[in-house]
């Protein structure tokens, strides 16, 4: 067998390389990742604003407010009622602060193994 390009006829070591698809899946892998990070955190973010929102007495028929209610009420669907305080600040800290800390935790995890990978 030749060690020659059956195209060019040149050496095959003189042949430039080929894509490294070794790179390539390593940067597609940590595009995903930061894709999955930037959802995670900006789910948490409107959390923790929903949280501010609340506790500094926010007005709630003002349309910024609705809207913040409303996606954080989407995200947190699964942690509603979870507890039940009677102290209303307390129970809105914990029943949107545990989706929003869910959410940070899983994301990144699965941002750190997709940058491993």
């Amino acid at each position: 067998m030749s060690n020659t390009d059956p195209v060019s006829g040149y050496p095959a070591y003189n042949q430039p390389p080929g894509p490294d698809h070794s790179v390539r899946n390593q940067a597609a892998g940590r595009r995903t990742a930061l894709t999955v990070c930037t959802i995670a955190d900006t789910a948490a973010g409107l959390l923790v604003l929903w949280i501010l929102l609340f506790l500094l007495d926010a007005n709630q028929g003002n349309v910024f407010v609705k809207f913040v209610r409303g996606v954080a009420d989407w995200l947190a669907w699964w942690s509603q009622d979870i507890f039940t305080m009677n102290t209303e600040g307390l129970r809105v800290i914990l029943n949107y602060g545990l989706p929003a800390v869910m959410y940070l935790l899983i994301g990144h995890g699965i941002a750190s193994r997709l940058n491993r990978a």
